[in-house]
């Protein structure tokens, strides 16, 4: 017999976007009166630009800051192996002349095929490199803390990305920042429309890391611990001038095109990725997985529909087909809970427990309690996908 549920969404008490799969628990999400959410508002936008014009202006960017650079770096790359990161490098270096010095903050997380995709975009295009990475014991306290503030354990790294390439723009005098997909792209945080905004020194706190290194001071957690992730003041900011943009507001952006054409051209590699079907999204990290599970077990969904939506606004999958996807993907318990768990102390009632706090505060919230929560859940939960025989750790995690 057919399955009743096919196409309809997991939680039936949510309103979702009648066009994609996002619920009204995703993050500063907005629907308009015809129920549609601004990420597809901006799809459509996308198509209508005029992205000749937009190239000319990211010229006209690029060649100021190039023209005041001197001998310093023409700006600062954020890379971190990732698919983006190779076709930035590609677009800069080879299209525009750039010389960029590239920042790495490192999770201390890197899953093998990641950490081959760093050092090998950095030999194939022989860019000056910078590299951070907190100590694994600071990480695990931090992990644990994290869980515990925002219900996700990557707290290190929501900060991390954004304050390390900022303090080496301060420490080097380099204003321009360059970093590759565009927010509009994914939840809609904000649209095509006006590509170049004031830089937002607090944005990677406001939409990711949620609190301020002083916040995750506690009796394991020292000031001095954290001191690495604090931002630089607001008044070295504004005296060096510092400009951020996204490479995703300037150029059509395609990345299942991108990835296929990185994989030809400079030999960048896929693996599986917990938690998603698409075996190109945040491939260097091995908690990838867990940082997507942490989300649906908070807001309903996780990864699989985030990347559905995607698909579905590009025209890659029908809505029904995205919803499916979706419950398949957000429902995985991700094999690497149980390097979590060991690296945490945290046993997986207490982290279920933590959990459920959270969700609290967002599927409760919406009138879905836990006994419906896990009840449909379990329909669809099935076994990870990772074989770790094939992907092994880094640092023998």
């Amino acid at each position: 017999m057919p399955d009743s549920d096919y196409g309809k969404p997991l939680f039936n008490k949510l309103r979702y976007c009648v066009r994609c799969c996002l619920p009204i628990t995703t993050e500063g999400v907005e629907f308009d009166e015809l129920g549609i959410c601004l990420a597809c508002r901006s799809s459509e936008d996308k198509m209508h630009i005029n992205w000749i014009e937009r190239q000319k202006q990211l010229k006209e960017i690029l060649e100021h800051y190039k023209s005041k650079s001197g001998n310093n770096y023409d700006c600062i790359i954020p890379i971190s192996g990732g698919k983006d990161s190779c076709f930035q490098l590609h677009v800069l270096t080879k299209v525009y002349n750039m010389k960029p010095l590239a920042v790495t903050f490192s999770h201390n997380l890197y899953s093998k095929t990641g950490w081959y995709n760093l050092w090998n975009v950095l030999e194939k295009f022989n860019v000056d490199h910078i590299m951070f990475t907190p100590n694994r014991a600071l990480i695990n306290k931090l992990m644990k803390k994290s869980l515990k503030g925002i219900g996700d354990p990557c707290w290190h790294c929501h900060m991390g990305v954004g304050t390390f390439p900022l303090q080496v723009a301060i420490k080097f005098k380099i204003p321009l920042i360059i970093w590759g997909e565009s927010v509009a792209e994914g939840t809609g945080r904000s649209t095509y429309l006006n590509p170049v905004k004031k830089f937002d020194r607090d944005y990677f706190v406001k939409h990711s890391a949620k609190l301020y290194p002083d916040q995750m001071v506690d009796e394991n957690i020292t000031k001095k611990d954290v001191d690495s992730f604090q931002l630089p003041s607001l008044e070295e900011i504004e005296k060096l001038g510092v400009v951020g943009i996204h490479l995703g507001d300037f150029i059509f952006w395609d990345a299942e095109r991108q990835v296929e054409f990185i994989k030809k051209e400079y030999g960048w590699k896929e693996n599986i990725v917990e938690g998603s079907y698409k075996n190109y999204k945040s491939v260097e990290c091995i908690m990838e997985g867990m940082h997507s599970y942490t989300k649906f077990l908070k807001r309903g969904f996780g990864r699989g529909t985030d990347h559905a939506s995607q698909d579905v606004r590009a025209g890659l999958v029908t809505r029904e087909e995205g919803f499916e996807l979706a419950k398949r993907y957000d429902t995985e318990r991700p094999d690497v809970m149980e390097f979590l768990l060991k690296q945490t102390g945290l046993t997986e009632e207490e982290f279920n427990k933590i959990m459920a706090e959270h969700r609290k505060q967002h599927l409760g919230k919406q009138g879905i309690t836990e006994e419906e929560f896990w009840q449909l859940v379990k329909k669809y939960q099935k076994k990870a996908r990772v074989d770790k025989s094939k992907e092994l750790y880094v640092n023998n995690l």
